[in-house]
């Protein structure tokens, strides 16, 4: 039984709202071939304003016809996310134009050692499914960008990879890139590594190149996350009603979309809408209401029958504190329990102010805290350990049996990070905080930690592809 924040009849008006959006107050659409098909099928199209209303049977149609479960795998074919099967999956961030060397210190811009970095990191920390690039480098051509940031990525972890796409032609690059890791074409659609975030821009709009590059993965039938950031009180609603309709009629609107350039795409429901503070003129991660979204847009997708992202285990706070905690646990135990499938963009430091591995390592640890919490308890005979309790008696002890050795490690949590010390030794080792222990503990993990190494016909193969690019892009 998952957590819920809207009753059906609150699930069935949103959903009557939104359709009613898109009939009456429609989407832009700046992408001829696109106006093209709406209008083929009955769309009621205003070619001159790139406005499609979409009649509801429509929307309905699309929504019956998009895949609803798919998986991306890394170069190791065994490191998988899931999607659409009742699976948890964690995302750290596709890229920050900021990073964050060490908490407290000036921002710098972020480059692609940054990206070399940050996928290493997480590799090592086994509650990150899919690893993100966390660095959006600059210094890159953005011709070849993410190009580049692809190849950096799968160098650095055999997980599979999260990062920014740019436009139609990069978005063929990374289908030939991926052709290329894989053997074969077949392959490649049988094994995705990586996948991009379609993000219609609120309210009700679309940009250009978000669609224009899906005709290039649709190639492989690459899945597909829609993801509108809708803030309340700017560019949605200031009411979470209002919020909760445009922000599904926004997804709605991006699944037609997918499936008029192919039908049966794949799709992830994005349910990534957020709050706006009046006060600091700044989007809210870690507010209650991020809480109120998160669980409830997962009953939207799951409505529908899709695997659901939300944005939830984010923070407001700019340090690894009580602030950071709370802001991330609570949300991200909710988000949990409302039954997403994926939960992102891990690592970023405060609201979408830069990346940080700091962060990035109380991330982790929280996600282990709430994995633990939301496990599947056993009740058999042997767990409810009858003789024993008989053995022991009254005023006796547990600990001196091999019941107890034969349970306690897979019946206890053990923390990394957090500090269970008595005062003494808690005194003897320092006295030290989370900030400073999530500092040792990146620093343990970018000394120490050492990944799979990418086979080197492989690696060779895809650096001709880049230099492939490179020549024809500045010929």
């Amino acid at each position: 039984m998952f957590a819920k924040i809207l009753e059906d009849e609150q699930i069935d008006k949103i959903h009557q709202k939104s359709l009613d959006i898109l009939k009456n107050v429609g989407v832009i659409v700046p992408h001829e071939e696109v106006l093209a098909r709406f209008a083929t099928i009955g769309a009621d199209v205003d070619s001159k304003r790139s406005l499609v209303k979409i009649p509801s049977d429509l929307v309905m149609e699309f929504i019956s016809k998009a895949g609803k479960k798919f998986a991306i795998y890394g170069r190791d074919l065994s490191k998988k996310a899931e999607f659409g099967v009742g699976k948890r999956n964690y995302n750290t961030s596709a890229g920050q134009t900021f990073w964050v060397d060490n908490i407290g210190d000036q921002r710098r811009h972020s480059t692609l050692n940054d990206v070399k970095e940050a996928v290493r990191f997480a590799d090592a920390l086994d509650q990150i499914t899919i690893p993100g690039a966390m660095s959006d480098p600059l210094e890159i051509p953005i011709e070849w960008r993410c190009l580049q940031v692809a190849f950096e990525m799968v160098s650095h972890t055999d997980k599979p990879i999260y990062f920014w796409f740019n436009d139609r032609n990069s978005a063929k690059q990374l289908i030939d890139f991926l052709v290329t890791l894989r053997g074969d074409e077949k392959s490649a659609q049988k094994y995705p590594l990586f996948y991009p975030l379609f993000e219609p821009v609120s309210p009700l709009s679309f940009p250009f190149n978000g669609i224009d590059l899906l005709f290039e993965t649709a190639r492989l039938n690459l899945p597909v996350h829609i993801g509108p950031m809708a803030q309340m009180g700017i560019s949605a609603p200031a009411t979470i009603a209002g919020t909760l309709a445009q922000e599904n009629a926004e997804i709605l609107a991006a699944i037609c979309i997918t499936q008029l350039i192919r039908e049966g795409m794949p799709i992830c429901y994005g349910g990534i809408c957020h709050a706006f503070d009046m006060r600091t003129a700044q989007i809210i991660f870690g507010g209650p209401e991020q809480a109120i979204f998160s669980v409830a847009t997962s009953q939207m997708g799951k409505h529908y029958g899709f695997p659901v992202y939300i944005n939830a285990g984010l923070t407001d706070s700019k340090r690894p504190d009580a602030q950071a905690g709370l802001e991330c646990g609570i949300t991200l135990s909710l988000g949990v329990a409302s039954g997403a499938d994926i939960f992102g963009h891990m690592g970023i430091c405060g609201m979408d102010q830069g990346a940080s591995l700091d962060i990035l390592v109380m991330q982790s640890e929280i996600i282990s805290y709430v994995e633990s919490a939301s496990r599947m308890l056993n009740f058999d005979d042997d767990d409810f350990a009858m003789n024993i309790i008989d053995d022991v008696g009254p005023k006796g002890t547990f600990l001196n049996k091999l019941h107890t050795v034969k349970n306690f490690k897979k019946e206890l949590w053990f923390p990394t990070l957090l500090d269970r010390k008595n005062y003494g030794n808690w005194l003897k080792n320092g006295a030290i905080g989370m900030e400073k222990r999530c500092r040792i503990r990146k620093e343990e993990i970018l000394l120490k930690h050492k990944t799979e190494p990418l086979a080197e016909d492989i690696k060779t193969d895809l650096e001709k592809v880049i230099e492939n690019v490179k020549k024809n892009l500045t010929k």
